[in-house]
């Protein structure tokens, strides 16, 4: 039924960070094989989020990975600790997420899931299901098996201590609640980034002083974002989604820097051996091509060959021919008879600014396109009707307002806009 140890193990080291410790998961593999039992793989996710991203699935294929090798992944949809947040790599205390938001965020989580994961060997599980149940006695009882201590070597901890910036009581549960995830499965092995270390090593401490035999911790790099300096997160807006519109993946793939390309090619285009290597060389002497090569691997891989090819050939238009991109989201905005939207709230609420006062720098700066035309008057109204929205060379927006005419607060139309009736 299973593969030889060795054999798993060249499989399983592919792309990891490190393996804590390696022997055990030798050992366990070794066991398994034996009995003919497939060890229990778990990894969590917190749904802060409505959308996983490649960032996610770099560790998320490696669970495919040991699907593909026999075994049960236990994928841990935290709806609980959700509630709290992960402490890691923060810098300040997390706001809280509502039930409301985490229940909205987690309705598609597993359709995600399983663009990358067999079905037939996930099990899904919400950690509220144990979690939710636990009375103060026994949240007492958990953490009276670690110490203030211990968790101040954490860096991010100890970081924002010597700092004297707040840490709550909570971020010092939530790896404790993460940890009691694994008692509750009994995972053999726990997946993470590296920025997950800590809590995964806190699964093992715990798992022991319950009587269980600990957990293999196997960590995977983390991706960084478009931006190439933090890592991919939905907090920092650079992150490409995995049930993204194929063109919007081509394209923010596209706008990474080429300092990136290797990293990409490595962790998020599943290339191997000589076309990984061919790649790599590539991606040193033509960074553009590399590129764009990578953009339609990526599509393809989450979205299929054909998604691949049509977002190319999509980027080409428009980035090589000038045209407008075909699958451009869509904007609905309601407008009172008469009434006219300020174009900096427009581009805050179709998202393609943060604010409207980054919206009038944007449009002060030239940055903004209304169908096809230079828009620079940030004190420009929208009146009813139909435009394409561009800010920049990639991002483009479809906005219905329901009429066709663009209108300055005296009526007259912008300079360099057209009236259009």
């Amino acid at each position: 039924m299973f593969l030889p140890v060795d054999e798993q193990l060249a499989q399983i080291r592919q792309g990891v960070a490190e393996i804590i410790p390696e022997p055990e998961l030798e050992r366990k593999l070794a066991r398994s094989r034996e009995s003919g039992n497939p060890l229990i793989i778990k990894q969590g996710f917190d749904p802060t989020r409505p959308d996983l991203h490649i960032g996610h699935a770099v560790s998320i294929h490696k669970l495919r990975t040991f699907q593909q090798l026999g075994h049960q992944v236990v994928f841990v949809i935290g709806d609980f600790t959700a509630l709290v947040g992960d402490p890691s790599g923060q810098s300040g205390t997390r706001p809280m997420v509502s039930r409301d938001e985490i229940e909205q965020n987690l309705k598609t989580y597993a359709d995600q899931v399983f663009t990358i994961l067999d079905p037939d060997r996930t099990i899904l599980r919400r950690n509220s299901e144990w979690l939710g149940k636990l009375g103060l006695e026994e949240v007492l009882r958990l953490t009276s098996l670690y110490t203030v201590a211990r968790m101040l070597e954490r860096e991010d901890f100890a970081r924002r201590y010597a700092a004297q910036q707040p840490i709550t009581l909570g971020e010092f549960i939530y790896p404790m609640m993460q940890a009691y995830d694994s008692v509750v499965l009994r995972a053999d092995v726990e997946l993470g980034g590296t920025d997950q270390t800590y809590n995964l090593l806190l699964g093992r401490t715990l798992q022991e002083r319950e009587g269980q035999e600990p957990q293999v911790c196997l960590t995977v790099p983390l991706l960084r974002g478009t931006d190439g300096e933090q890592k991919m997160s939905k907090s920092y807006d650079n992150t490409v989604g995995l049930t993204m519109p194929p063109g919007e993946m081509f394209g923010r793939t596209m706008s990474i820097p080429d300092v990136l390309l290797p990293e990409w090619i490595e962790l998020a285009s599943g290339a191997e051996g000589d076309e990984r290597a061919a790649w790599l060389d590539l991606a040193h002497t033509d960074p553009l091509s590399a590129k764009r090569r990578l953009a339609e691997r990526i599509v393809e891989r989450y979205q299929g060959a054909e998604a691949g090819v049509r977002a190319r050939e999509g980027f080409d238009r428009v980035h090589r021919a000038g045209d407008v991109p075909e699958d451009m989201p869509t904007v609905r905005m309601a407008c009172a008879p008469g009434e006219h939207i300020w174009i900096a709230r427009v581009l805050k609420d179709a998202g393609l600014a943060t604010s409207t006062s980054e919206a009038r720098r944007v449009l002060e700066q030239g940055g903004v396109r209304i169908d096809g035309r230079s828009l620079d008057d940030p004190d420009c109204h929208l009146s009813p009707g139909t435009y394409v929205l561009q800010r920049g060379r990639r991002k483009f927006v479809r906005l219905e307002i329901d009429g066709a005419e663009v209108r300055d607060d005296d009526g007259s139309s912008p300079e360099g806009q057209a009236d259009r009736g």
